[in-house]
């Protein structure tokens, strides 16, 4: 089996300091006993920015680490990579 080099993913970072950034202000709203919709609607925008971050990963997977597998007709290491997945999405 050939040994892969994984994706660059630094892109992501700076959407992950923007996520780093909710929390703290979440963590402070909770503090200063901030009225709790304003709060859920926090958490709720947070979950939508770390999904975001997922599913920019999990392209990213797909497109480079995946499909590297698939195209060195390696086809032991291309369903280890799609099991991984189907494992994944199942937690």
């Amino acid at each position: 089996m050939t040994m892969t080099q994984h994706p660059d993913h630094d892109i992501q970072l700076p959407r992950l300091r923007r996520i780093e950034g909710q929390v703290r202000g979440i963590q402070k709203m909770i503090s200063e006993r901030r009225y709790c919709v304003d709060i859920l609607t926090q958490l709720r925008a947070l979950e939508g920015a770390v999904q975001q971050v997922e599913k920019n990963i999990l392209e990213e997977h797909l497109n480079h680490c995946v499909q590297q597998a698939i195209t060195q007709s390696d086809p032991e290491a291309a369903q280890q990579k799609i099991q991984e997945i189907v494992q994944l999405l199942k937690k």
